[in-house]
């Protein structure tokens, strides 16, 4: 049931679901310590934090398919950027 609201929520948005994620669990805070870098994947790269945060095992880190979805993030994040930049012209 969980992950359907969440799935939900990436598909409103990244940022929206970022947030909710933040405040609802305790994930980010075990992906980062600090606030400051999570923060500023809220503002410039939202979908590779936030599949960051989903990768994230506790003792191992990010491994595997863990990177695959980070990655993915990534070029979400890119070609929403390099969308936006096409859109002007």
């Amino acid at each position: 049931m969980g992950c359907c609201i969440f799935a939900a929520m990436a598909a409103i948005g990244p940022r929206v679901a970022l947030v909710l994620t933040w405040l609802f669990t305790h994930l980010v805070e075990r992906a980062f310590t600090g606030t400051l870098l999570p923060l500023l994947g809220l503002i410039l790269l939202p979908w590779t934090t936030l599949g960051y945060v989903l990768a994230y095992a506790p003792v191992v880190g990010v491994r595997g398919i863990g990177w695959l979805v980070v990655l993915i993030g990534l070029l979400l994040d890119l070609s929403s950027y390099g969308g936006g930049a096409r859109s002007r012209r």
